[in-house]
């Protein structure tokens, strides 16, 4: 199976192909991917180097032009970086672009903190108009960058991993998907973290809503889950914790509810390790969540 960098290469090079009004603008990263594509389209396959506010500001400027950029490094070069001009060559400008990162939250643990950007999402919450997606299987990463791609002049975020779900899960429109269903409480899992979540939940009384699309929040159906389930909710986000508990907070204004906020930890890990022992550290492994899902919704743990 490819991984979500690669269909991300296969499919935007195709899309380039198809659309003289589509661009890409590159600071290095995945450059060696592109340059069939640069060589085919170099007006509009533009490598701005170890730049990354250069980066951005390029893409608001081609979509001040009538373009369609797609923006791509790894996450924190993407979005911590050049925030400002984000902000600015973006929202302020009135543009529309789609930011395509990669690495997610610790998917390089040798590069260290520098590589790391688990408060991407959170960052972006404080700006207006951002759509986000956290594909979890590269199919549904397709699918996503697709529609990303053909959402007008919007704002979009798409956030890639080298984690994966073992099997994709059909992309309908922006809605959340209900994979289990339950009455003693409700668990969002977000993205790549589905199949930990289904394994961690596996014998707990619970509905498993599935999110490969986190903002616009699917207010609706986490409405309709609480309803009929007991209004515990637990979040399982693959970047900063408690990210989207606002957000679900907003959309249950009106009924009681608890909510636990799961994700990678504020704390920085400073030994490099392994993808797997960095969620492990962070208590997203399905044993972890296991034991922190049960004891919030107040089930027993069986042994296992």
């Amino acid at each position: 199976m490819d991984t979500m960098r690669e269909r991300f290469i296969s499919v935007t090079s195709r899309l380039l192909d198809e659309d003289p009004r589509l661009a890409l603008v590159l600071a290095e990263i995945t450059m060696d991917g592109f340059r069939p594509a640069q060589r085919r389209h170099p007006e509009r396959v533009i490598n701005v180097g170890i730049r990354e506010q250069l980066l951005v500001g390029v893409g608001g400027g081609l979509a001040l032009t009538g373009l369609r950029p797609i923006v791509h490094t790894f996450a924190s070069f993407l979005v911590e970086r050049p925030f400002e001009q984000v902000k600015l060559d973006f929202g302020h400008q009135g543009t529309g672009g789609v930011l395509v990162s990669a690495s997610a939250s610790y998917d390089w643990p040798a590069g260290g903190f520098t590589h790391m950007a688990p408060g991407d999402v959170a960052l972006l919450d404080t700006l207006d108009g951002w759509t986000v997606h956290v594909p979890g299987h590269p199919d549904e990463a397709e699918a996503l960058l697709r529609h990303a791609y053909a959402a007008g002049d919007d704002k979009v975020y798409v956030r890639l991993s080298q984690q994966s779900n073992a099997a994709a899960r059909p992309v309908r429109g922006l809605r959340f998907q209900t994979v289990r269903e339950g009455r003693a409480g409700v668990v969002v899992a977000v993205g790549p973290l589905l199949d930990n979540v289904l394994a961690a939940t596996e014998g707990l009384d619970v509905t498993v809503l599935y999110a490969p699309t986190v903002r616009p929040f699917d207010d609706a159906a986490l409405q309709e889950a609480v309803g009929r389930a007991r209004a515990d909710v637990v979040l399982v986000e693959p970047y900063l914790a408690g990210t989207s508990t606002t957000a679900a907070g907003g959309a249950l204004a009106e009924l009681p509810h608890r909510i636990l906020g799961l994700g990678v930890g504020r704390a920085e890990l400073r030994r490099y390790g392994t993808i797997d022992e960095h969620t492990a550290a962070h208590g997203l492994d399905p044993r972890s969540l296991r034991e922190r899902i049960a004891s919030f919704s107040r089930q027993p743990v069986a042994s296992r």
